[in-house]
């Protein structure tokens, strides 16, 4: 089989299945806390997914993140906030990795967008 032009992929605001995000039992959010994503597309395992998100301002308290997250931000500022009160901030053209297993806060400073590669963990082997 043959990989070509016709196997990429577009990544983006609106492009993808809309989604709004349930989160898992424990998972907390402000009352005020509204996200939707556009899931693009993924590999051939399931276990990369390239997509889009955009949240108004607001927290998500966030136990034991379960992928790893490659984000970078198009608009707006988000701040991450570890159980030991560290804080980070990053703002519209700034990339980072927001770890499997973090446990904390994600909070959306002000309206936001960001494009995200999810890489679940390999299945454990028997």
């Amino acid at each position: 089989m043959t990989i070509g032009v016709k196997d990429v992929r577009a990544i983006g605001l609106g492009i993808g299945t809309r989604v709004v995000p349930e989160w898992p039992e424990g998972w907390t959010a402000s009352a005020d806390w509204a996200e939707v994503e556009w899931r693009g597309c993924s590999d051939a395992t399931g276990r990369m997914i390239g997509s889009a998100w955009e949240g108004r301002p607001g927290v998500l308290r966030v136990v034991d993140y379960p992928v790893d997250e490659i984000c970078v931000m198009l608009t707006g500022s988000v701040a991450v906030i570890d159980d030991t009160g560290e804080r980070r901030v990053f703002r519209a053209g700034e990339a980072f990795l927001f770890p499997r297993g973090f446990t904390g806060q994600w909070e959306t400073l002000e309206p936001s967008s960001k494009i995200f590669v999810v890489l679940e963990p390999a299945p454990e082997s028997a």
